[in-house]
């Protein structure tokens, strides 16, 4: 459900602002409407601030992971920005190492057939008037009497190639039959190699460094916290506005209608002039969802869409229990769904933080035992495989591939009925009665179309004459008379037989749960293939079991992961389009965010 919220409407001298935001802060129980957002140089350098202390814990963390048997060390003598600033020049430091040193081993490997040589000795033929020409050409294309011809050096006679120099004076007209001379390196080999080893022992000091303020990761965490609780403030002063030339400053805000008397306390005791009246649609005020344990695990799932606005309903505790159920039908398997229950469980134990997740995963995981007992599925397997001795009648329980294909089609109806349901009795509080009655008119028209068309396949009537005429008749009257509404009540007929052209769309809506039946059945054919191929292996001498084991272990977790992919998606496209829609959903709702300190987030 949406929490009811009450506005808040306040006027403050503007010397008496930093103040009394300082105290709703702390108060931390109040979203501030933002007019306008100042984006000053003060409010850029605290994001930069934030951004830049996030980006520093990242890379200490993933730093860890690589290593994780390295032991941090702490740096007292470093304050939290000092630290900031030292993770930021030893992040980039070891990044230009590690791009210097590839491109130091491609020199050193050019340098080094080169041998030894130094630049002074360069120098010293260039002073004496000679000037040195390198070459370097293949042993096929060496001539032996270039060396009567020209006076040549040999400096490397390996891998197939000849390097040498030749000798000329200085102004001298020189020629020689190879045209290009050879790229001589800068500097001798050793030098590169030294320089090698050079930021190589940086580096590994570098990182004992980096290593050492992994340890203090938390206090980069509260600075960014602290600089972010300061640029909410900021924002939240700078958007006020002004009055009576910039000297009193109008504040408006919302707070939960539960929280009124620790609101009112405050703002009792402070120099501000308030008035509080109950929210209403047209003040858009922010959206605080409260639900019971079990629709608050699934909010997660309904915020990757929008939150509902003020005057609608918070529709997480009805799409909740079709939303575990639609993930169970898809997965497709009860062992997978048991994995998941053990998987979640473990996940609440070991990460307090993300626990609430973990028990959406154990949920999930309980649906994808539910379902896929209806056709007794496990890891690929029919549980009546399994159990050959299973009594024929238990057997004769369990759903075959057609009938798990009419069971998709019909869980479909009965959410598409639930929704206009949903929407008729909402429009009823509303006092909406013609959109009431409509929606009511087409769910009775939907159940008789279904139990119709059910009855003709299965080769009798689902439901008695007068129960049948009722919700054909009643419904398609409903439909007609209370669709389109119109200020002559007998015209209502002929503008409502349009709205029969909806029924193309309930057929879609219908139409779309076929995926749950594909997802699922896709999922059991892949378990069973992997199963087939597992135990063709088991043949194999003296290590075909433990190749088989090993298989089906990697390839069972391989189709899991898959799985639980599509039966995480299309749930949601089942829950957002066919559900939201037949509802009525509109949403655009903004969450609720108090401006909160620091303390009070942590």
């Amino acid at each position: 459900m949406i929490t009811k919220m009450t506005k808040y409407s306040m006027i403050v001298l503007s010397g008496d602002l930093s103040g009394f935001m300082y105290g709703i802060q702390n108060l931390g129980m109040v979203d501030i409407t933002r007019s306008t957002v100042n984006d000053d140089e003060e409010s850029k350098q605290m994001a930069s601030l934030i951004v830049r202390c996030r980006d520093a814990v990242t890379a200490l963390d993933n730093l860890m992971k690589k290593d994780p048997g390295a032991k941090p060390a702490n740096h007292p003598e470093l304050t939290e920005e000092r630290l900031l600033r030292a993770v930021e020049e030893n992040i980039s430091r070891r990044e230009e190492i590690s791009q210097s040193i590839p491109v130091l081993e491609k020199e050193y490997s050019a340098s080094l057939p080169w041998g030894d040589f130094s630049q002074a000795d360069l120098s010293r033929l260039r002073n004496a008037g000679l000037v040195p020409h390198f070459y370097c050409v293949s042993d096929k294309s060496y001539k032996q009497q270039w060396e009567e011809e020209y006076p040549i050096w040999m400096l490397n006679d390996t891998g197939g190639r000849k390097r040498f120099v030749v000798l000329s004076r200085t102004g001298e007209d020189f020629s020689f039959p190879v045209q290009e001379e050879a790229q001589f390196p800068s500097r001798p080999a050793k030098e590169v190699l030294a320089g090698i080893n050079a930021m190589k022992a940086e580096a590994e000091s570098l990182l004992e460094d980096a290593v050492g303020f992994a340890g203090r990761t938390g206090e980069l965490d509260e600075l960014a916290e602290k600089t972010f609780a300061t640029l909410d403030l900021h924002y939240a002063e700078s958007s006020t506005l002004k009055e009576g030339e910039g000297s009193i400053s109008v504040v408006e805000g919302f707070a939960p209608t539960e929280d009124d008397a620790k609101v009112r306390e405050y703002l009792d005791t402070s120099s501000a002039y308030y008035a509080a009246e109950a929210a209403k649609v047209e003040d858009n005020p922010p959206i605080k969802l409260r639900n019971n344990w079990f629709a608050r695990l699934f909010e997660p799932v309904g915020g990757l869409y929008e939150l509902p606005n003020y005057n609608e309903l918070d529709l997480t505790p009805y799409f909740a229990p079709f939303y575990m159920l639609f993930f169970g039908f898809c997965l497709g398997d009860m062992g997978y769904g048991l994995i998941l229950v053990l998987a979640g469980l473990a996940a609440s134990m070991v990460s307090p933080k993300y626990r609430a997740y973990g028990k959406l995963i154990v949920w999930l995981g309980i649906g994808s035992i539910i379902m896929p007992l209806i056709s007794g599925t496990f890891f690929g397997m029919k549980l009546y495989d399994l159990f050959p001795s299973m009594p024929d009648n238990i057997k004769g329980m369990f759903f075959n591939d057609l009938q798990m294909f009419w069971f998709a089609i019909i869980f479909g109806l009965f959410q598409i009925v639930f929704a206009r349901m949903i929407k008729a009795v909402f429009a009823f509080s509303r006092r909406r009665w013609d959109e009431a009655l409509t929606e009511i008119g087409w769910c009775m028209f939907i159940i008789w179309a279904s139990c119709a068309y059910a009855g003709s396949q299965l080769g009798h009537k689902l439901l008695p004459q007068i129960p049948s005429m009722i919700l054909l008749y009643g419904g398609l009257v409903l439909i007609l008379f209370c669709s389109k509404p119109a200020k002559m009540f007998l015209l209502r007929p002929f503008k409502g037989i349009v709205s029969l052209y909806d029924i193309t769309g309930v057929f879609g809506d219908m139409l779309s749960y076929i995926r749950l039946f594909g997802l699922g059945t896709t999922g059991g054919i892949l378990a069973l293939v992997i199963n087939s191929i597992g135990m063709s292996l088991s043949g194999i001498p003296y290590i075909g079991w433990v190749i088989t084991v090993i298989f089906l272990i990697i390839g069972h977790i391989a189709v899991m992961l898959l799985s639980c992919l599509g039966a995480f998606v299309h749930p949601v496209r089942l829950t957002f389009v066919e559900f939201y829609k037949n509802v009525g959903f509109e949403g655009g709702g903004r969450a609720f965010k108090p401006l909160k300190s620091y303390s009070n987030n942590k």
